[in-house]
């Protein structure tokens, strides 16, 4: 008898199933399938639908894809599978992992999830979509604007200029022609009234087109351009600041290139771990060490926010008022705010409109999130909620920054009033910090380090955005802020206490990154070691990068100083806030997109991140002209 030969349609849709691959020792489970030449399908009255089935076979999670016609729901797909798994083994389309590889071979089934060809539009993502080719579309339209003012003004000067050559033989007559005039007007005070009103509404519409046109100017890409790409910066003092922002922006991309890969679809995660979280030599990708540059951000940022309102209170007679504080936080809140809804409005419309990937996991969630908690955002306390109601969960940072500027008025009061008062609360704060840090650490069993899973939520619900375990850094940059700006003689005197420094320094820093390895596990019971790091690391973190940036500011740099002082690094951070906030979208959106699992090396991620970081400086660059200066409301006079 004679084997049927099986329709082409049902051909390519078992061949789209997803199948058991090598290497499921080194973490290779999920089999993703072919979403692509499922969605190729065409069969007799219905079209291929690319689902996933999530699996539980003894402790290991993963998910298979499968090919069904559009026409079945997920419940439909789910009581399929089911069937098929448990009364039909032999045949089953899903074959479990063999025991030789999971000792157990039951499969649990909690979840499938059916993917539509078409994008999921409501009417928040109309409204964020249309919010944002809004935004962008309003400086680009004064840019147009501009350019035609300016067009028809070089077009009048060369008529006036060849009136003036011409002048010079006129004279005569134009005195003839004023006398008369003058005679007039002498004799006829209606006209005299009649042109004194035709002048005062001239005067009124040229009042108002200028007006018009220092707003268009405002907005304009030419005037929001201006300086961004100067690779002087603002001068000499504080110089080293650049480096160390763009260095620690380039470790923070690094660091999300790896994790958001390495918490969804790495084909050898078991590997990568065994191999990254044992060896220094990732210090560039291993989760503790490389969070430690956002405790950077934050030094920089007290001891800038300490320096701006010291100068404001010293250009506004030397007084501390209410209404200067207001000011002060009304202008960092007009600084971050447009930007940050953008990127808000974004994420909402940009994984709204892109059709799903096999990987959309965490663009899916952040779409959720943001529908749900946007107005977090808007407030800047969404580092308050869970982490799984987190909108643009790399954020938080913005909320927090806020959150500590907020604090330096009152420690600039303090100093202002008494400078010991300041000593007495700030070791009381850090104290606290510290303290508290450490002992939900303790209490929790918490990893010193970000876990490189999504499983250890209680170490980002309860610690690591949170204000009060992370204000010791930024409270030591405002310290060091309020030294900087008043001292009145150099703290280093002598060549051999920049030396001492020096080597104090580095050896802090080695230390903290050293022991990140050490105490990598996550505790079982209650652990001292791990408390105390995690209590006081971050502080001496802070304490380690204020020395550089002292040794820089007194000439006692040396190379470092020159390295920091780069005049590369000044366009770079000049737009270093848009590409921190962009390149998180950039990285989900590529790994969503992807069909089948990465595969973690050196070289393979190394290249991807400098991919990330080119496309970064890119978007930023524009967002950064369109949107983040264009929205500071400062009309070109």
């Amino acid at each position: 008898m004679m084997k049927e030969t099986p329709s082409k349609f049902a051909v390519i849709m078992y061949d789209a199933f997803g199948k058991i691959g090598s290497d499921v020792e080194g973490g290779n489970v999920n089999r993703p399938g072919s979403l692509r030449e499922c969605l190729s399908v065409e069969g007799p009255g219905f079209r291929g639908q690319y689902c996933q089935v999530f699996l539980k076979q003894d402790k290991v999670e993963y998910f298979v894809g499968v090919c069904v016609p559009d026409s079945c729901t997920d419940s439909e797909v789910q009581t399929l599978v089911i069937h098929e798994a448990f009364q039909k083994q032999q045949m089953s389309l899903l074959p479990s992992v063999p025991s030789i590889l999971i000792p157990d071979s039951t499969l649990g089934i909690f979840m499938t999830q059916c993917h539509s060809d078409s994008p999921n539009i409501d009417l928040s993502a109309i409204v964020c979509l249309s919010v944002c080719c809004a935004l962008l579309a309003l400086p680009l339209i004064a840019s147009i604007f501009v350019a035609l003012i300016k067009r028809k003004q070089m077009r009048e000067v060369a008529p006036v200029v060849g009136l003036a050559q011409t002048s010079n033989s006129k004279q005569y007559g134009t005195v003839l022609t004023n006398g008369s005039a003058n005679q007039n007007k002498e004799c006829s005070p209606d006209l005299d009234t009649t042109q004194t009103k035709t002048q005062n509404a001239e005067s009124k519409q040229q009042s108002l087109s200028k007006t018009v046109v220092s707003w268009l100017q405002g907005f304009s890409v030419q005037n929001c351009s201006q300086g961004l790409l100067d690779t002087e910066g603002s001068g000499r003092s504080y110089s080293s600041l650049n480096g160390i922002r763009i260095l620690s922006l380039f470790w923070i991309i690094s660091g999300h290139t790896v994790h958001f890969s390495a918490w969804s679809h790495l084909d050898n995660e078991k590997r990568w771990k065994e191999m990254v979280e044992n060896n220094p030599l990732y210090v560039l990708t291993f989760s503790g060490p490389v969070y430690l540059a956002v405790d950077s951000f934050l030094v920089l940022g007290g001891l800038l926010s300490a320096k701006s309102l010291l100068g404001t209170i010293r250009r506004s007679d030397n007084t501390l008022s209410v209404g200067l504080v207001v000011n002060y936080l009304f202008k960092r809140f007009k600084r971050i705010q447009p930007l940050h809804l953008f990127i808000v409005c974004l994420v909402i419309s940009l994984f709204s409109v892109v059709p799903r990937g096999v990987f959309w996991f965490f663009a899916e969630d952040q779409v959720l999130s943001c529908k749900k908690y946007w107005w977090s955002n808007l407030l800047l306390i969404n580092n308050l909620l869970t982490i799984t109601d987190i909108c643009a969960p790399w954020t938080w940072y913005l909320s927090i920054d806020f959150q500590f500027y907020a604090t330096t008025p009152l420690l600039i009061f303090l100093y202002r009033m008494n400078k010991c008062a300041l000593v007495v609360v700030s070791v009381v704060l850090l104290m606290l910090s510290s303290v508290t840090g450490a002992l939900i650490t303790s209490f929790l069993h918490l990893p010193v380090h970000q876990p490189t899973t999504l499983a250890y939520e209680s170490y980002f619900q309860y610690y690591y955005n949170k204000p009060y375990t992370r204000y010791g850094p930024y409270l030591l940059g405002v310290l060091a802020g309020i030294y900087m700006t008043t001292k009145k003689e150099a703290l280093i005197k002598h060549q051999w206490q920049a030396v001492i420094g020096w080597l104090c320094s580095l050896s802090v820093m080695a230390l903290l990154v050293g022991l990140a390895y050490v105490l990598r596990d996550v505790p079982p019971h209650l652990s001292i070691p791990h408390a105390i790091y995690q209590g006081i690391h971050r502080s001496l973190w802070a304490l380690a990068l204020i020395w550089i940036i002292l040794a820089c500011e007194e000439g006692y740099g040396g190379f470092v100083d020159t390295f920091l002082s780069l005049s590369l690094w000044a366009p770079l951070s000049n737009i270093s806030f848009a590409c921190y906030l962009i390149h998180p979208i950039i990285i989900i959106l590529y790994n969503g997109k992807q069909e089948i699992t990465m595969h973690y090396t050196d070289f393979n991620f190394f290249y991807l991140f400098l991919g990330h970081l080119v496309l970064s400086i890119f978007i930023g660059y524009v967002l950064t002209v369109l949107i983040e200066k264009t929205y500071l409301f400062q009309p070109k006079r």
